[in-house]
Parts: C-alpha cells; sequence; structure tokens
C-alpha cells in the first residue's frame, strides 16, 4: 500500500506551477497609514463571537482598541478586559464613529444590525471588519454594497476561509485541473446547541432591549430570542446564513460562479421550540452544470462541517482541520471505503487570524481584502436564496440580471 504524502501549499504550487490570483487595487484611503503606525479600533456590538475577534486584533502588532460599544452592560464589561484599560465604552455605536481618532470598526451585532452599522461606518469615513453574514435580506445586502463601493473605505467580511492557507490551497487544486469534471459539491454542517451548557441569566436592568430591536418589530423580552437571536426570523437568518454562508463562499470561488440558478430547500423543528428550522437540508443547480447539496442540524455534532467536490478524477475533502484529495480508479484502505489521499495538507489554527491580518495589511495598502464586500454579499445571498425557498415551500429561480427570486 503507498504511503500518503503530506503536501504544503507552496510544494503544490511549484509542482503544479499554478499562478496566484491578482489583487485587485484598493480605493484612496480617508488617513494614510504608514507600515508602523498604530491603527485604532472600535468595537460595534461586543458579544461572544466579537470578542473571539477582538483578540486577534490585540494581538496583531500596532493595533489599539479604544472603544468598545454594545447594549448589554455585561458584554461591555467582557469586552473591556479584552480592549485593555485605556479603551472606552459605549452605549450608542454613533459616538464611536464620532470619534475622528478611530481608523476602523469590527462589527459584531446581531445580523440585523449590520447594515445600518456598516453604511453609517463608511459614511464616517472607517474602515470596517463586518462578522458573517453581512447582511439580513439580499436588499440589504445591495444598499451595503453601494454604500462600500461609493466610499474610501476598506471592508472586510468574516469569510475567513478565503484568508486560510489549507483553503487557498483546494482552490488552487480545483483550478488546476486535477479533480477533473465537478457535477456535484456536498457540504454539511452538524453542531449539537442542547449539549450546550446554561448560559448565566440576563441581567434585565443592563440591557437596552429597545435598542438591541432597532428595526425589528417591537416584540417582548425573552431570554431565548436575546441568546439565540441567531434562530428568529427577525434578527437572523437560522442554519443556512449562520453556518452554509462559510461552506456556499468556498463553493462559489472554487467553482467560479457567484450565484446558483435555483434553489430547493425544506426544514424543520424536531429538537427546538425556536422559530428557524433546525434542521434543513438545500440543494442549489448552477449555472456550469454541478449541483451543491448541504444539510444542517443542531441536534448531533460528529463530523462538525466540511465541503466535498466529487469530480470525476478525485474528490477533494476540505473542513476547518485538514484539506486531502482521494484519486478515482484506486484501491480502497482495508477497512475503509476510500483510498489514501495523494494530496493531504492539515490546518492548525484558526483562519479569522489570517483574516484580521489581511485586513490590517490592506487598510494600511489600501487594496481589495481577500473576502471584500462583493464576496460577502454573494456568499450571503446564496444563503438568503435558499431561505427564500424554505419560507415559500417551493424551488425558486435567481435572475442575475435584476437580482431578484422568482
Amino acid at each position: 500500500m503507498e504511503k500518503k504524502t503530506e503536501v504544503t501549499r507552496r510544494e503544490f504550487l511549484k509542482d503544479s506551477a499554478i499562478a496566484g490570483a491578482a489583487v485587485l487595487g484598493g480605493l484612496a484611503p480617508s488617513r494614510v497609514l504608514g507600515a508602523n503606525d498604530r491603527i485604532r479600533l472600535g468595537v460595534l456590538g461586543s458579544g461572544h463571537r466579537a470578542r473571539y475577534v477582538m483578540d486577534f486584533f490585540k494581538k496583531a502588532p500596532n493595533v489599539d482598541i479604544v472603544a468598545v460599544c454594545d447594549i448589554y452592560g455585561p458584554a461591555r464589561a467582557e469586552a473591556l478586559k479584552v480592549a485593555g484599560t485605556d479603551a472606552q465604552s459605549y452605549t450608542n455605536y454613533h459616538e464611536v464613529l464620532d470619534r475622528k481618532d478611530i481608523d476602523a470598526v469590527l462589527i459584531g451585532s446581531p445580523d440585523h444590525w449590520h447594515k445600518q452599522m456598516l453604511v453609517d461606518a463608511v459614511s464616517a469615513g472607517k474602515d470596517a471588519y463586518v462578522e458573517k453574514p453581512i447582511m439580513h435580506s439580499i436588499e440589504e445586502g445591495q444598499e451595503m454594497v453601494r454604500a462600500v463601493d461609493n466610499s474610501k473605505s476598506i471592508v472586510q467580511t468574516g469569510t475567513q476561509q478565503r484568508s486560510w492557507d489549507h483553503w487557498k490551497m483546494g482552490k488552487e487544486i480545483v483550478d488546476s485541473g486535477k479533480l477533473g469534471k465537478i457535477t456535484m459539491v456536498h457540504t454539511w454542517w452538524y453542531q449539537r446547541y442542547p449539549a450546550k451548557a446554561d448560559l448565566p441569566k440576563i441581567e434585565l436592568a443592563e440591557l437596552d432591549w429597545k435598542s438591541f430591536l432597532g428595526d425589528a418589530p417591537d416584540q417582548p423580552f425573552t431570554e431565548e430570542k436575546y441568546r439565540r437571536w441567531r434562530w428568529y426570523w427577525d434578527f437572523g437568518g437560522g442554519i443556512l446564513t449562520d453556518l452554509l454562508t462559510h461552506w456556499i463562499d468556498v463553493i462559489q470561488w472554487y467553482m467560479d460562479q457567484p450565484a446558483p440558478k435555483t434553489a430547493t430547500s425544506v426544514g424543520d423543528l424536531y429538537a427546538m421550540d425556536w422559530q428557524c428550522p433546525d434542521t434543513v437540508t438545500a440543494c442549489y443547480e448552477y449555472p456550469g452544470n454541478f449541483m451543491v447539496t448541504y444539510t444542517g442540524s443542531i441536534n448531533s455534532s460528529v463530523e462538525d462541517g466540511g465541503v466535498m467536490f466529487c469530480g470525476h478524477n478525485a474528490t477533494l475533502k476540505v473542513d476547518r482541520s485538514h484539506l486531502a484529495v482521494y484519486p478515482e480508479g484506486v484501491s480502497s484502505v482495508p477497512g475503509s471505503l476510500s483510498p489514501e489521499p495523494e494530496i493531504f495538507m492539515r490546518s492548525e489554527h484558526d483562519g479569522t487570524q489570517d483574516n484580521v491580518m489581511n485586513f490590517l495589511d490592506c487598510m494600511r495598502t489600501r487594496k481589495s481584502p481577500n473576502a471584500n464586500i462583493h464576496i460577502g454579499f454573494e456568499a450571503a445571498r446564496a444563503s438568503w436564496i435558499g431561505n427564500i425557498a424554505l419560507r415559500r415551500g417551493m424551488k425558486v429561480a435567481f435572475d442575475p440580471t435584476t437580482g431578484k427570486v422568482s
């Protein structure tokens, strides 16, 4: 039996002679940053994910986190611990944007606040790192793209696979033609929410619920809506926007297709008492004669999440821990249904770090970042097309010339 070879991205590029993609030029900066100038960052929405991303900014050279904003007191307090003693806290994000000394903002608020915060940020001349999914509807995303395109701001979105070495290697493998004709891409993501530990009770006296709602319909506070906002239509988009957005971005990137032709989705609530389904299957048809299938559930976590590109010469499997290419026409390993991978690459860190560093570099060079606003919009748009099909209970078609779903 032939032993598998672990291949680095550098080795694959050398062997395959694949050229890297050119980086697009950026717009002129609102404040020119030298290589050693300190970048001053404000944080809009300082929940768990935002604090996690803050830590990467904090560890980057020449970055100071000088402001944190949240409508919940304990979240602000935890964010201040990450930012450091010199940072100031706010409850109104406009006060952060009004500060002339702030160069950029990290937008980590719930999805239904992303659009307005980003539009206001670029209008104030700030660069921005906005978490995925960037928008709460396709129309919101279109407005965000226009605002960024009409500004001088650098905007990075939180689809960090674009900056992660083994995911970039996967793109190069697909582009090389090694897999042959790809007709199906299967992707999945499983999480086990019921197994997660109980969270501390919300201190209502410390929460501005009206500000949390924003432009959402007025409604009574519940802990579930505040804690699990991703699973309520007024604030998030469930499994497809929260999880599929990452993987569909990879698929559209690797396959050079920015949008599906059609989407069909089914889902239901089998485990939880929320609004968005906790179990979903979606199917997309794409130009270029290939299909994408997605399965997602929050009832079990084995296998976590990943993407499988099925080609007639080889299959590529890639997730957040590794990449592997399995050739066709080779005997399977005994006790397995797969042969030894002929290309294998491990990942030992979170690509969010690389995405943050790419953003900071682009702030200085004014080049377009790896996951720019158009990329973030296209990824979230595909997820929302799937949600439209899910909520209508029918197959829908997307028209790229009008941007409409019918």
